[in-house]
């Protein structure tokens, strides 16, 4: 990410075990994660769809360029974490008209599914040993 100075509005996403930092700058609609383009980045269709929902709903995907930096979980979790930052930086920008659109779409809300933690004693979560008779 390069650091310069032009103003942005920020946006922190979490989903999973994903964390999405993301600054939205005045421009185009261009999308960059991780230094690299979208559709270098994602390649499912579907996942890139994910990460622009909230412009699309609010109107503003030729009005903004996104740029974030993502950490930890796999592909979907990491566009889910995305979108949920695109959402919060959203509302940085223009929280009184925005918000109540967002809401309603279910944008601001973190999903709170996590992997479960394993126990000791078993094999995952809740998988016990094999019962072996003898």
């Amino acid at each position: 990410m390069d650091y310069n100075k032009r103003p942005y509005f920020y946006g922190t996403g979490r989903r999973k075990k994903s964390v999405a930092r993301v600054r939205l700058y005045n421009g185009t609609g261009k999308v960059t994660v991780n230094g690299r383009d979208i559709d270098d980045y994602f390649g499912l269709e579907t996942l890139k769809v994910i990460v622009r929902q909230p412009l699309a709903l609010t109107n503003m995907a030729e009005k903004f360029d996104i740029e974030c930096r993502v950490a930890g979980g796999g592909v979907s979790g990491q566009a889910g974490a995305i979108r949920h930052g695109v959402a919060r930086a959203l509302l940085q920008y223009n929280s009184d008209e925005l918000r109540a659109t967002l809401k309603k779409a279910g944008f601001l809300t973190r999903d709170p599914r996590m992997k479960e933690r394993k126990k000791y004693g078993l094999k995952g979560a809740r998988r016990a040993p094999q019962f072996s008779k003898r």
